[in-house]
């Protein structure tokens, strides 16, 4: 047996190198019983962002998250809509919902500071009630009086994606809008008898910048770090003699398991964080950026086969690191060091 150890880090650009593809829309009504329906262009997929679009209109109109109802994805409703890709889910259609948030709030903060007599910055949004000057209400008795006063209760809200150029057939431009930051630490364990391997421990550390919400993106950090270790390590692509492939599923290749879940899996978001661009709340993507972490895995077998020779040569390890792969990796290293003693 060997053992390995692998810190690698991730620097990943956040953006749809398709520059129109940086667009999303949102439609946002309040009802008179003062519930929200709120539409966008973004698909849920089991990632959690239906709870975290939610969650930002909640905040905007200071209202509990359940009072906001979510309805699925239809180009009926929104017509400026891009694929649910490039991690960009949040990025896009939580900014164009809170842009209509923030339309409906206005005008309802103008209603409010006409009908009470108040000014305008003495209006606030606190807890499901306005407060008005001297005033307090629930939210839902002031949505009642101004559909009464025939004040326009839906809006749509647009977000496009700014700073980004690309211009691809002379590779200059802008991109990513940001990028999203992170490092694994990787402890392996592998027989040299039979190729075989496990991911030990794990430390992971993941700049989400001000999380929207700090158990999904946890969630992501675990889920995308296993399935890139599946990537890395298990998933082989196999053709048949005719060029057809044969490993099209997960019942004709192998996937990470619970079982295969790193006995010590230790995973952070960076406190620090923050976005230096003016993203919504000024959050970061994280779907697709933590899968890399798990290249720190690979290195970390590579750095265990490497033992073999007195860590003198970098072994011709292939990717994904399959036993097979790793037997092969063995065995040459092994002969690379016979014949550097002898």
């Amino acid at each position: 047996m060997v053992r390995g150890l692998a810190l690698t880090p991730v620097k990943f650009g956040i953006s749809f190198t398709a520059t129109w593809f940086n667009q999303a829309g949102a439609l946002l009504h309040i009802y008179r019983d003062g519930s929200v329906h709120l539409n966008h262009g973004g698909t849920e997929m089991g990632q959690g962002l239906f709870v975290k679009v939610a969650q930002v209109v909640s905040h905007a109109l200071a209202l509990p998250v359940d009072s906001i109802k979510v309805s699925a994805t239809r180009t009926d409703k929104v017509p400026n809509t891009s694929a649910t890709a490039a991690s960009s889910g949040a990025d896009l259609n939580a900014m164009a919902a809170l842009n209509a948030a923030n339309t409906l709030k206005r005008r309802l903060i103008s209603f409010a500071a006409h009908h009470f007599d108040v000014d305008a910055q003495s209006v606030q949004f606190a807890d499901g009630a306005v407060i008005a000057g001297d005033q307090q209400l629930p939210f839902a008795e002031l949505v009642e009086l101004a559909y009464l006063a025939r004040v326009q209760l839906s809006a749509t809200g647009f977000y496009r994606t700014p700073k980004i150029h690309y211009n691809r057939k002379k590779a200059r431009g802008r991109p990513f809008y940001y990028f999203a930051y992170g490092a694994a630490v990787s402890e392996v364990i592998v027989d040299t008898l039979t190729g075989e391997s496990r991911v030990t421990a794990v430390d992971i550390l993941h700049d989400a910048g001000k999380s929207l919400n700090p158990a999904v993106d946890l969630g992501q950090v675990e889920g995308a770090f296993i399935q890139g270790m599946g990537w890395l390590t298990n998933e082989e692509l196999w053709w048949d003699e005719r060029g057809k492939i044969r490993t099209y599923a997960p019942s004709t290749y192998k996937i990470p398991t619970c079982s295969d879940r790193p006995a010590k899996m230790n995973i952070g978001l960076w406190p620090g964080g923050g976005n230096r661009e003016p993203t919504v709340h000024r959050s970061k993507a994280v779907g697709e950026p933590p899968l890399m972490l798990a290249i720190s895995v690979h290195q970390a077998l590579s750095d265990a086969v490497s033992s073999i020779s007195g860590y003198r040569f970098v072994p011709e390890l292939n990717a994904p690191a399959t036993p097979e792969a790793l037997l092969h990796a063995i065995i040459h290293e092994q002969q690379r060091a016979g014949s550097s003693i002898s």
